[in-house]
């Protein structure tokens, strides 16, 4: 049945679409943080969908908002007044920590950073952007112009003028030998020249950790060091939270407040978690900020009555029940579990991460050579033996990414941990 439905899916889907396995896998069902296959294998799920089921499969309290929701009403447009979305909202820009904070709502990551973008470069009137390199924002035309991951990036062709920043991978690139005082001010050195050869740019775009790139980020204060520059010359600072939000390091709320010396960033986006499967994305900003568009907009699906719902629910319920502290206790677990698993493992150059969002870099042995290959086979091997991961990498890397569901128990990290040390010893 498997074999037949990738037959149909090759048949009508691009070749570009990437799928995970050499015998790809259809998930039928989940339920906290184990999902079924379509065979009636169960897994164990340290990717959650790509970090978007934030809060468990299944969640009872998410299903049945999103039951009683649809039975009213599933969607009206932003044409119309909307109590979900209002609701919402401001959940959104109580816990956001942006002062007089406005928020709109999309159908995803992509069209948020899209939106960031508008915003910033209509409110400072130029299409220069500043965006970290090694990042990754999205798959639209604005977005992918901008991903400064070549593996992600299909074209160079880009409505704005992207100039890329160092200072998101800490262990390579030419600052890597320094001490993370000097590191960040190495950084800020070359942020300062930067700026001196171009004209002003409209805004700095960077995920606190970098996603795709493989779970990397930069010393603590990075960002704030940056903002202190910016700001003295009116560049907005806009934070990609679509996978580093809602408590999922677990030391913060939002990936940004690592990086708060300097006040909150001036934008904010986000996606994924927040609807633990629905389909919601978003950006927070000041009202000013948010305000600036001097034309008519609305949002077709986003902020749609039964995705909110969703959303509300969810993250009524990841604070009811701290999930941050749980992605804290338990991620901090779990990422000293595989550290001494890796130990023992000479493929390993660096397990790195915070909270429940964890990277394993992968390396051939005595060289720091990047290991595709290695990162497949422990993909594969994972997968038979029960536990569903993710991987990823920029220029010259390749990394494992673990980022299971924030409810994760102990016992739960503990198997999955046992799994990836086989799965790493196999190389």
């Amino acid at each position: 049945m498997t074999h037949d439905l990738l037959g149909r899916h090759r048949a009508v889907l691009p070749d570009w679409l990437a799928l995970y396995y050499e015998e790809p896998l259809e998930i039928t069902r989940g339920e906290g943080r184990h999902v079924w296959d379509a065979a009636g294998n169960k897994y164990l799920d340290f990717f959650g969908g790509i970090l978007t089921t934030m809060t468990a499969h299944a969640l009872p309290e998410v299903g049945k908002a999103v039951a009683e929701q649809a039975g009213r009403l599933l969607h009206s447009s932003t044409l119309y007044l909307n109590r979900p979305m209002v609701d919402l909202a401001e959940r959104i820009a109580q816990v956001s920590g942006i002062p007089d904070a406005r928020v709109f709502f999309t159908t995803s990551g992509t069209e948020a950073n899209d939106t960031a973008l508008l915003l910033a470069t209509t409110y400072r009137r130029g299409n220069t952007v500043l965006a970290m390199r090694n990042s990754y924002h999205g798959r639209s035309f604005g977005t992918v112009g901008l991903t400064g991951n070549r593996g992600w990036s299909p074209t160079s062709l880009s409505p704005l003028q992207t100039l890329y920043v160092h200072g998101g991978v800490r262990t390579r690139g030419p600052y890597a030998h320094l001490d993370d005082r000097e590191f960040i001010a190495a950084c800020v050195e070359d942020l300062t020249d930067l700026l001196g050869h171009t004209r002003p740019p409209a805004a700095l775009i960077a995920e606190p950790v970098q996603g795709v790139g493989g779970f990397t980020s930069p010393p603590d204060g990075l960002y704030a060091a940056f903002r202190e520059v910016l700001h003295e010359r009116g560049v907005l600072w806009i934070a990609d939270e679509v996978q580093t939000g809602w408590g999922r390091t677990g030391d913060h709320f939002w990936g940004w407040q690592a990086h708060g010396r300097s006040g909150p960033p001036d934008i904010v986006t986000f996606a994924k978690g927040i609807g633990n499967g629905m389909s919601i994305g978003g950006v927070i900003a000041r009202a000013e900020i948010m305000n600036c568009l001097d034309a008519n907009s609305i949002s077709t699906f986003g902020g749609t009555q039964v995705t909110m719902a969703a959303g509300l629910a969810n993250l009524t319920y990841l604070l009811e029940h701290d999930l941050q502290g749980n992605a804290r206790r338990v991620g901090g677990l779990l990422i000293e579990r595989l550290r001494a698993a890796a130990a023992h493992a000479p493929h390993v150059r660096e397990v790195r991460g915070r909270g429940l969002m964890i990277g394993i870099e992968l390396t051939r042995p005595g060289t720091d050579e990047p290991d595709p290959a290695a990162a497949s086979t422990v993909l594969e091997e994972a997968r038979a033996r029960g536990l569903l991961i993710g991987k990823g990498g920029g220029h010259g890397t390749t990394a494992l990414r673990i980022a299971p569901p924030l409810t994760l128990t102990v016992a739960e990290a503990e198997q999955g941990a046992a799994i990836l040390e086989r799965a790493l010893m196999s190389l």
